[in-house]
């Protein structure tokens, strides 16, 4: 078993103070290690023609703990079929720490098919990935963040999808490593890639997905790839405009090449034999952007791709707003490129690609932050320790935009940046619940703003929504019956017989004007 040891120990490495990444049991384990079978059965069966296109496995690295570098490199290598792997690019975007200089190019030296690239300047992930590509001789590219482990046979099935169309971008299922303790945790099958009106990435499993019985080795569609490890044939991924060369470090780019590659003639889809495993969140491999440069990667791909739905991620996202106010992104480039390639406008990714994805209306006073009156706070929703999911809360006003609710046409309150959660009620608590996205509505999710008093009112119950902050409660104001001076005086949104009292008046405060 070869473990980090000798000559790597003596390398001093730099502290980390993240404890959630625990860098000495990361040097103990094996760089051979294998990870436990979590692939259907059905997976183990399937045959792969000989005459698949070789790969080309670029990973980017910049300041990456040493440990999880190699052993992504060696975990590529055990795992991979050596008449697929054409080689591995290991592509150094402009490292500091002593131990990625001499001693990985020593280390890299000893290594059949991996070749060791540095950039003379901070390129970002978007920059980095292009460079490595441009060095590429592999028929296929995969991409691949620089703390990942591959299980084995995880190559064939992503090469073979590419190989029966050029024009599919595919990834395998995105298993997690926990970084305390490195234990693998398989992702539950199906899963695929989406994202909200904010521009976040995340996956979503739903059984719904799945529409044939052969469906657990086929591959699902998905609206967006994260951009931990995806597979692209190489003379595509050119044509289509590579990764944007304009976005700034990291974030939000493996966003703009789904949204590209849908709109562009390709598409995407993610391979459940195919799976390789994740270091999680909080380990990172490069320092957390500025969040101005992230807001700046979301405007580019707003003011590129969305045409006019632009306008529902800048009113979720008010730095954003404010930022494309100061300074415009130069898209010029990008645009020519949409034009050349005769790209479709962002509705028909909508209606064809992701229709799950709630397009809100947002109609002027009917959208925005839920303000209270009574409280001078705002409706909120946290997920913090300690809070039921689903406990709605008032909470100070943030004008960030992440408060953002809106009463629609059909009565639901719906709240978040997917328009997901929708106003329900238990006993006299408001809390969210999903939003049934087909067939007849729900009478316990329809509301009405009432606009002479500012009331908003549960149709199903007559009940009027009141903001009680901690410290306040219905026995503040005469309205309420002596029975009614029991209830439990907590923070959140309740339901509670219609008075005129200034904490059941609410006004929608829509940040960012059309």
């Amino acid at each position: 078993m070869h473990r980090l040891g000798g000559q790597q120990r003596n390398i001093e490495l730099p502290s980390r103070k993240d404890d959630s990444f625990n860098e000495v049991l990361s040097e103990r384990i094996s760089l051979h290690r294998r990870l436990p079978e979590a692939r259907h059965f059905s997976c183990l069966g399937e045959r792969y023609s000989e005459a698949m296109p070789s790969a080309s496995v670029i990973i980017c690295f910049h300041d990456e703990t040493w440990s999880t570098l190699l052993h992504t490199v060696h975990s590529v290598l055990d795992t991979s079929p050596k008449e697929h792997l054409r080689e591995i690019l290991l592509v150094d975007d402009f490292s500091q720490q002593g131990q990625l200089k001499s001693l990985l190019r020593e280390h890299v030296s000893g290594l059949h098919g991996v070749r060791l690239i540095r950039s003379a300047r901070r390129l970002g992930v978007a920059g980095c990935r292009s460079m490595g590509a441009a060095r590429a001789a592999g028929e296929v590219l995969v991409f691949m963040d620089s703390h990942c482990e591959c299980h084995s046979g995880w190559l064939e099935p992503l090469l073979e999808r590419v190989s029966q169309d050029r024009t599919g971008v595919v990834s395998p299922v995105m298993d997690v490593l926990d970084g305390p303790t490195f234990q693998y945790i398989a992702t539950p099958w199906p899963v695929r890639g989406v994202f909200d009106w904010r521009l976040d990435f995340h996956w979503e499993s739903k059984p719904g997905f799945l529409k044939k019985q052969d469906s657990s080795v086929q591959p699902v569609r998905s609206p967006a790839l994260g951009g931990a490890v995806l597979a692209i044939d190489k003379h595509f991924f050119k044509s289509v405009g590579a990764y944007d060369p304009g976005m700034l470090l990291w974030g939000a780019e493996h966003i703009e090449l789904s949204i590209r590659v849908w709109l562009c003639g390709g598409s995407m889809e993610v391979v459940p034999c195919s799976r390789v495993a994740h270091l999680g969140h909080h380990h990172l491999p490069y320092p957390s952007p500025d969040l101005e440069i992230l807001e700046k990667n979301k405007n580019r791909i707003a003011e590129t791709w969305l045409d006019a739905y632009r306008k529902i991620y800048y009113r979720r996202d008010t730095l954003a707003h404010f930022i494309r106010q100061s300074e415009q992104p130069n898209i010029t480039e990008r645009v020519r490129l949409k034009r050349r390639l005769g790209c479709r406008k962002f509705h028909w990714f909508l209606t064809n690609v992701y229709p799950e994805l709630y397009v809100p209306r947002d109609r002027p006073g009917l959208s925005g932050e839920l303000y209270n009156v009574g409280t001078g706070y705002c409706a909120d929703y946290s997920q913090g320790e300690g809070t039921p999911r689903g406990t709605l809360t008032i909470a100070p006003c943030s004008g960030k935009g992440n408060q953002h609710c809106e009463l629609n046409s059909l009565g639901e309150v719906r709240w978040g940046p997917a328009g997901a959660l929708c106003f329900n009620t238990l006993r006299d608590m408001v809390v969210l619940t999903p939003c049934p996205n087909h067939g007849p509505r729900h009478s316990n999710l329809q509301w009405e703003i009432i606009k002479l008093t500012a009331q908003l009112v549960h149709l199903q119950t007559q009940l009027c929504l009141e903001g009680v902050k901690e410290g306040g409660g219905p026995q503040d104001h005469g309205a309420y019956k002596a029975q009614d001076r029991n209830i439990t005086r907590v923070t959140g949104l309740f339901l509670r017989r219609c008075a005129r009292h200034p904490r059941q008046q609410w006004h929608f405060e829509q940040l960012v004007v059309p």
